[in-house]
């Protein structure tokens, strides 16, 4: 049996335009792995911590439960991948989400969590 060549003109459209407004490989790995490092439910603790604005490391790990020692790694993945940024204050290290985008997109999927469509 063979499969039958799709000849629609709107699709033929449609892949031109998924072609022109397609990021560059480097670009589309790089979104892979800040949705993989978003993607991790501690992770996401502590960015909606942060919603609210800075905080340090004790009322982070306070904020998301666990330990300061793991909150901490997952506080330099989430930077090693620019989600968030640090700045010293004294003796403590402030974490704030860098992107604002990154807000919204957790605004957004928390809205989204018990939709149907």
């Amino acid at each position: 049996m063979h499969d039958k060549i799709c000849e629609s003109v709107d699709h033929q459209k449609r892949v031109q335009q998924a072609l022109l407004s397609m990021p560059c490989e480097d670009d589309i790995n790089l979104m892979g792995y800040r949705f993989k490092a978003l993607s991790e439910p501690s992770r996401l603790k502590i960015l909606f911590a942060l919603e609210g604005g800075e905080l340090c490391v004790e009322h982070i790990t306070e904020a998301v439960g666990g330990n300061q020692s793991a909150v901490s790694h997952q506080l330099k993945t989430l930077k090693d991948n620019r989600i968030i940024k640090s700045r010293r204050s004294g003796k403590n290290i402030l974490y704030s989400i860098s992107d604002n985008h990154v807000l919204i997109m957790l605004k957004m999927a928390k809205e989204h969590l018990n939709c149907n469509e």
